[in-house]
């Protein structure tokens, strides 16, 4: 009997066969989760070796020295101090804005925004750009911190080689909050914080499934940090204590004034971004302007360069004057911003630290001098400041205390570090709803929380509601005219306009009936615009309809004016209610459409689904890893699977930065990772798609 030749198949791409090779080995979702945990922490241990190192580097390049120190830079003549900030602005600018404009400012958003919007896909070029732009910034005296740095290159590690095995959904998101963790915990040699920092910051969550994983993470990144730098501290301190139950009082003084510390940071920090955004520059010399002005101020005050830990020991040390610790809060308080505003490349966490330190050491000086023997030295108050004013910046009191805690070593002022830091949160989550990471999103349009908008009306547009066919008349429209219009028209509000369309009043059908009556007598007195009410409320196209709604309520009228521009008011339609209340009904059905799922199966967390007929079954998965990047038409689902694709739900678009966008089936869609998809079809089909085993051959 003749052979039958065998047809070869297709070699398989090597990142599928270490995919298929890890599902193969591992024993239960946990072990999977805590190997992977493991590989990620010592990566981000050594990329937070690298970083170090690349600051390092860049400082002996900058300042002509490996040894860089605040005496050192004390002594150097004012041409280095001014020009070298700026050098490095020359250096970032480009990078940020050709290579990776993620790298751009203090980076934490950009992790938090993809763990919410992109399913915690991360582009892996941000790594590189972020260590460049980053350790080019600080390691030439641009006044920002390592820790955003860190915690964007830990979580590009994580995400890359989560999407290098293809993985999604949680998974992707818990190894993103691994690569952070292990970022912190390497460069600042605390374990415990970096974990907590991740899961109280990033992820806001802190469940168990995504705790094991986090806390190996954090703990492999700092067997790796303490093995190549040492098990030190990162400030060391004498021993501070409270000596008096009545020291409470000043301490409770310094968390209110933390709290107004850290209010100031955030708004003089964004106000900064706004200026700068303005500047008639072009985007990539931005940095070397913002990089001149530091260097202008590190002329005489070279304080402020880099991370500043040598100021803050100062400080904790007590031995600087009351009055110069204030100067320089008000110093850093502008050094950072104009760094970050200018489109620097590094982290606030550090400059919190190092305006805590000087804002505390100032409050400890000035109590300690009146009440010498009822109060601890300056420096203790130094460090319970460094905790407050950087729990008010990022509204995360749990991950401040610890931090503090880890980077001193020192339990015996806990109570007032505890207390203090709980009070600086209460006031800044009271007057500042965004914390200085979530304020740079919700500044982009982006709910942090949840990663949808709670309210439907608020991701819709005016636009969307915009109905051109309204009815405008000029302001010298006589009385007689606006009489007949009360008869043909069906309007219920005429829009008063000029001889330019602009915008000047509106006059409801129901006012011109109550003056019916006295028709006669008016009609050789008023026009148009003696019966006209000035518009309160009007909106552009681009305002969202929850606004819309407010205004609905405020005010007894069912139609308000659309204009193309707030300042000419040029009237080009209106929005009704009667169409705010149709559309938000559609969106709430298409929503519905595939989130209605969820609600019939509580157990099943992944791979959710309802039973129909004849074995057909109706569930919602999110894209599997091997699905990124590719089309309906590319996959094939039908033929491989035997399933059908009923619906897309969206999870970010780049370009309209819309989210949780649900659309039909579109063959030539690309999926990009946060995508979900609604399927029918046979039960076994679905768990064949699930594994990614063929179901036709």
């Amino acid at each position: 009997m003749p052979k039958i030749a065998r047809r070869q198949q297709p070699a398989l791409p090597w990142t599928t066969l270490i995919a298929n090779e890890l599902s193969r080995l591992r024993m239960t979702e946990h072990t999977f989760m805590v190997v992977v945990a493991v590989v990620i922490g010592v990566l981000g241990g050594f990329g937070a070796i690298l970083f170090r190192f690349t600051i390092r580097l860049f400082e002996a390049v900058f300042f002509q020295s490996w040894h860089y120190s605040l005496d050192y830079v004390l002594q150097l003549p004012w041409y280095i101090k001014l020009f070298a900030p700026a050098a490095g602005g020359l250096i970032v600018g480009p990078i940020v804005y050709n290579f990776a404009r993620e790298a751009r400012g203090h980076g934490v958003p950009e992790v938090m925004e993809s763990i919410v919007l992109r399913g915690g896909a991360i582009r892996p070029r941000v790594m590189i750009a972020k260590v460049i732009a980053s350790a080019v910034c600080i390691g030439s005296g641009g006044s920002v911190g390592r820790e955003g740095p860190i915690v964007q290159i830990g979580s590009a590690i994580g995400s890359a080689l989560g999407q290098l095995i293809k993985v999604t959904g949680t998974r992707l998101r818990t190894f993103v909050a691994c690569g952070t963790a292990a970022g912190i915990a390497a460069t600042f040699n605390a374990p415990i914080a970096g974990a907590l920092f991740a899961m109280e910051v990033i992820l806001s969550d802190f469940g168990i499934s995504q705790f094991s994983p986090i806390v190996v993470s954090s703990v492999a990144a700092t067997v790796v940090s303490r093995h190549f730098l040492g098990d030190f501290s990162a400030f060391i301190i004498p021993p501070y204590e409270l000596v008096s139950v009545f020291e409470m009082i000043p301490y409770v003084i310094l968390g209110i004034l933390s709290a107004f510390a850290a209010l100031a940071f955030i708004n003089l920090l964004y106000k900064s971004e706004d200026l700068f955004e303005r500047l008639p520059l072009p985007p990539f010399l931005k940095p070397a302007t913002g990089g001149l002005l530091i260097g202008a101020i590190g002329i005489l005050y070279p304080y402020i360069f880099g991370v500043g830990y040598d100021t803050i020991s100062l400080a904790l040390n007590g031995e600087l004057l009351w009055y110069f610790l204030i100067f320089l809060v008000v110093l850093k308080l502008v050094a950072t911003s104009l760094t970050i505003g200018s489109g620097g490349s590094g982290g606030i966490f550090a400059p919190s630290l190092f305006l805590g330190a000087n804002l505390g050491g100032f409050v400890g000086t000035v109590v300690h001098s009146l009440l010498p023997s009822f109060t601890a030295a300056s420096g203790a108050y130094a460090l319970v400041g460094m905790g407050a004013v950087a729990a008010g910046a990022m509204h995360a009191p749990i991950t401040s205390i610890l931090i503090i805690f880890e980077l001193t070593n020192d339990y015996h002022i806990i109570l007032p570090l505890m207390i203090t830091c709980i009070i600086s949160v209460l006031i800044t989550t009271r007057l500042k709803k965004d914390s200085i990471y979530t304020l740079k999103l919700s500044r982009r349009g982006i709910n942090i929380f949840h990663g949808q908008e709670i309210n439907v009306l608020h991701s819709l547009r005016v636009s969307k509601a915009l109905n051109k066919n309204c009815e405008k008349v000029r302001a010298a429209t006589p009385f007689r005219k606006l009489m007949d219009l009360t008869v043909s028209s069906p309007h219920p509000n005429f829009f008063v306009v000029d001889d330019q369309n602009h915008l000047r009043g509106v006059i409801s059908i129901h006012d011109l009936r109550s003056i019916i009556y006295e028709s006669d007598a008016l009609e050789p007195l008023l026009v148009a615009d003696d019966l006209s009410t000035p518009i309160e409320h009007y909106f552009t196209p681009e305002d969202t309809l929850d606004i819309v709604m407010k205004a609905f309520g405020e005010i007894n009228i069912d139609e308000l004016p659309v204009v193309n521009d707030e300042k000419n008011l040029e009237l080009i339609g209106t929005v009704s209610k009667n169409q705010v209340i149709e559309l938000y009904n559609q969106e709430i059905f298409k929503r519905d459409m595939v989130t209605s799922v969820s609600s019939y199966i509580g157990s099943l967390r992944k791979f959710k689904r309802i039973e129909l007929m004849d074995g057909h079954v109706l569930g919602e998965i999110e894209v599997p890893g091997e699905f990124v990047h590719k089309t309906l038409r590319e996959l094939n689902l039908r033929s491989r699977f035997g399933v059908e694709v009923i619906l897309i739900k969206q999870g970010y678009d780049a370009e309209k930065k819309e989210k949780q966008k649900i659309m039909p089936s579109q063959p030539d869609y690309r999926f990009k990772f946060g995508d979900s998809i609604l399927i029918m079809g046979l039960h076994d089909s679905l768990e064949n798609m699930k594994f990614g085993k063929n179901s036709k051959i």
